[in-house]
């Protein structure tokens, strides 16, 4: 990974010596299943057929590139990297079948599954993640929800959302799409009219740009997970399956205070994307269509010229021009863009940053091979993103909706400004395992103490509670 890890991903620390007694008989058994699965490897090849092991990588690495040539191209190549891409794994699996190596790779995997998970479960018990901070809260007199009746493909009807709210003692506004409605504008009405809660029911865009009225007056927001991914109330710890379940914070509610994002003055809740993915977003076909539009696009976007150049710098940090750059309200649990898609945190005050180039089929097999330590992706925290490029104007994705925007584009986060409110009970938001450090296993299986870790990240965390503090200070004054 080119740049340093400076997250605070999963804050805090466990403190007590029977957690990190426990997690160090962890890392031994860690170390003891990965000891295992290389002596399984080593009994499987040691009549010579090492060379089957070095093909079991190499299919691995084909895989990585047979995908990068399906995606950068078209026609005949496209055909063969997908097929190279399927077949390589098929080899390789009937190849250990015929040479008599695939007990000894069904033993080598189950074993390092096992030591992984025992890694990670370590790490979890030192670095046990704090929820967020709650207060109880009375219920609202004059609650205004605003509600989009088309978003999540018609939730609000299925579910009822209107007849709940309204039995709740709140006033329901639809949104009238055919009038082109301002979500903004009927948000600072209801403010006006005396409204001491606004809440949404619909997309995480139009979430944010409620949430925004809500910061700037001082008011509770709440969350009706009535859109189609709702990542913002998956981070919130909201049930999705259940969006009725969220109007449960009307009556017996609590309240959490969470950072929001801002780009070009524009707020968001959850991402704000540049280049490749905001390219292809601008296309009109993209809602009705995304993979046949994503896979149209992405050959003039990863080896042509239809990516604009991208110039940027993360507070003092200058990243190289990648193709893909995803700017987070709080950092994602992983660095890997594909498999991360949680926050533990909405509170940290920071931005998450996350930047991809994969410039052809090695770096692809490289990525295939390594995943979130490859060598092009970059991840890093900030407080402060500029994007900068040759254009006058340049394609953002803002929580999914595409923009066009001039440079510079200044990403910034605004700490704990918004008092969301939530059910009491509600499931939470999914913990996501930490990546696997295996020198800090190592050093932890063999005694060492975890208290350099801790230490780094307990000042890292006692600046940015003194932060917070002063942030909640400034707001409540």
């Amino acid at each position: 990974m080119n740049a340093t890890r400076r997250t605070t991903l999963e804050a805090g620390q466990a403190g007590s010596g029977t957690a990190v007694r426990s997690a160090r008989h962890l890392a031994r058994l860690a170390v003891l299943c990965v000891a295992g699965a290389v002596a399984a490897v080593a009994a499987g090849t040691g009549s010579g057929r090492w060379l089957f092991l070095l093909l079991g990588l190499a299919g691995l690495a084909l895989t990585g590139a047979g995908i990068w040539w399906a995606l950068a191209h078209r026609g005949v190549a496209r055909l063969l990297g997908t097929l190279l891409a399927l077949a390589a794994p098929v080899c390789v699996l009937a190849l250990y079948a015929v040479s008599g190596l695939w007990v000894a790779a069904v033993t080598a995997l189950a074993l390092w599954a096992a030591g992984l998970a025992c890694a990670r479960s370590a790490l979890r018990r030192l670095r046990k993640p704090h929820g967020m901070h709650t207060r109880s809260v009375r219920p609202p007199r004059r609650p205004v929800l605003i509600m989009n009746p088309r978003s999540g493909g018609g939730k609000v009807a299925q579910h009822s959302l209107v007849e709940r709210a309204e039995a709740l003692g709140a006033r329901v506004v639809l949104l009238d799409l055919e009038a082109d409605p301002d979500p903004v504008a009927l948000a600072r009405r209801a403010v006006a009219e005396g409204a001491d809660l606004l809440g949404v029911a619909g997309g995480d865009g139009t979430q944010a740009l409620v949430a925004q009225v809500a910061a700037e007056h001082g008011v509770p927001f709440l969350v009706v997970a009535a859109g189609t991914r709702n990542h913002f109330a998956m981070d919130l710890g909201l049930d999705r399956d259940d969006p009725a379940a969220g109007l449960d914070a009307l009556s017996d509610g609590v309240e959490i205070r969470v950072d929001l994002g801002e780009v070009a003055g524009r707020p968001f809740v959850n991402t704000v994307s540049f280049g490749t993915y905001a390219e292809i977003v601008q296309s009109p076909d993209y809602r009705d269509a995304k993979a046949a539009t994503a896979l149209d696009h992405l050959p003039d976007l990863l080896v042509g010229d239809a990516v604009t150049p991208l110039d940027i710098r993360a507070d003092d940090e200058s990243l190289p021009a990648p193709q893909t750059l995803l700017v987070s309200n709080n950092a994602y649990a992983r660095a890997d863009p594909l498999g991360g898609g949680r926050r533990p945190r909405l509170d940290s005050g920071t931005l998450g940053v996350i930047a991809v180039r994969v410039d052809g089929p090695a770096q692809a097999a490289e990525l295939a091979l390594r995943g979130e330590r490859a060598s092009g992706i970059t991840v890093l925290t900030a407080r402060r993103v500029v994007v900068e490029a040759d254009q006058e104007v340049i394609p953002v994705a803002v929580d999914g909706e595409a923009l066009t925007l001039p440079p510079p584009v200044v990403c910034t986060v605004r700490p704990r400004v918004l008092r969301v409110r939530v059910p009491r009970h509600r499931p939470g938001a999914p913990y996501v395992a930490p990546s696997v450090d295996w020198r800090r296993i190592v050093r932890l299986a063999l005694g060492g103490t975890p208290s350099p870790y801790h230490r780094v990240h307990q000042n890292q965390n006692q600046k940015q509670n003194q932060n917070q503090s002063r942030n909640q200070e400034q707001s409540d004054a």
